[in-house]
């Protein structure tokens, strides 16, 4: 990366603080944001002593005044749990947050990149998703704060881009997992590991042959920082996940067998708008950026589960 004074918002969160320990280490002057809604000051305590690293407590839903090259708009709580709880806060950090950080790229003349998601294309009719699909989303549904939010972002991402000229870069996150994932957060993988763990049941929604593909945190970042570093005619959007199909069922049983659990399995009705299949297309990532994730999912569990284990206590 030539330019070096970088901004992460939602920097101590699950993504951004694994995206400054990359930052850090190729020597990049970091101003990591978070407002700590979902992020937290542990995820980034290993990092507060270095020189070239600066926390700053600040929500995106307010203007922010600094100096830098490079913008990781990660800012947003990014799990069903988290992002109903305030749905009207969940869409102002969306949309305000983009605001927000597209009038300070084109003041400061910065490259941005958004991170956007996978639920764009809410409960998809074309598998696996490519970029182009358009997706089938409930706007008025209890997904929607987040669905929405980041679509309306995407807008705005593109609206900059071609009225002022400003540098974007677009990805769409797909199910990432890895250390540092937040215990509650509700996400399938954290609650598989932590009830597995505590020896509680295994709650599945639906029957369980819903899929979902897994990134793990290491590749997932790789991809955003080929992204940033991209051609600036190529803005995206872009998948970064990892098409690799598993049903709930299948990360139950791999769960169970990576914690030595014996947890029983238990079924409940499945969530409003809750996506039958999500899997990414990478064809573009792989053309554009040479992308491509190479750590399967047992070899993430472990890392996974062993850092579940410490936060536990177990």
């Amino acid at each position: 990366m030539d330019d070096n004074a970088v901004l992460v918002t939602g920097g101590a969160g699950f993504l951004g603080s694994h995206l400054c320990d990359r930052l850090i280490t190729a020597g990049h002057e970091v101003l990591c944001l978070d407002n700590f809604y979902t992020g937290t000051r542990r995820n980034v305590a290993h990092l507060l002593g270095k020189p070239n690293f600066e926390l700053m407590r600040h929500d995106v839903t307010f203007p922010l005044y600094v100096e830098v090259d490079r913008i990781f708009n990660l800012a947003c709580p990014a799990s069903p749990v988290h992002y109903q709880h305030d749905p009207v806060q969940t869409t102002k950090t969306s949309v305000h947050g983009a605001i927000n950080m597209l009038g300070l790229a084109k003041r400061v003349k910065a490259r941005l990149l958004q991170a956007s998601t996978s639920e764009v294309y809410g409960d998809p009719e074309v598998h696996p998703q490519r970029e182009d699909y358009w997706g089938r989303v409930n706007p008025i549904g209890p997904r929607s704060c987040y669905d929405e939010g980041k679509r309306c972002a995407e807008t705005l991402m593109f609206d900059y881009h071609r009225q002022h000229a400003l540098e974007i870069k677009v990805v769409r996150i797909f199910n990432t997992y890895g250390p540092r994932m937040h215990p509650n957060d509700g996400r399938v993988v954290s609650n598989f590991i932590v009830q597995a763990l505590k020896g509680e049941e295994i709650t599945i929604y639906g029957d369980g042959t819903q899929t979902r593909s897994f990134c793990y945190v290491d590749d997932l970042i790789e991809g955003l920082l080929r992204m940033m570093e991209s051609p600036a005619d190529f803005v995206g959007p872009v998948n970064i996940g990892n098409p690799g199909e598993f049903t709930m069922l299948e990360l139950a049983e791999q769960v169970l067998r990576l914690t030595g659990s014996r947890s029983r399995l238990t079924f409940r009705p499945l969530p409003a708008d809750d996506p039958k299949q999500r899997c990414p297309d990478i064809t573009l990532a792989g053309e554009k950026l040479g992308w491509a994730p190479t750590v399967g999912l047992a070899d993430g569990l472990v890392p996974t589960i062993a850092y579940f284990r410490r936060v536990l206590g177990l």
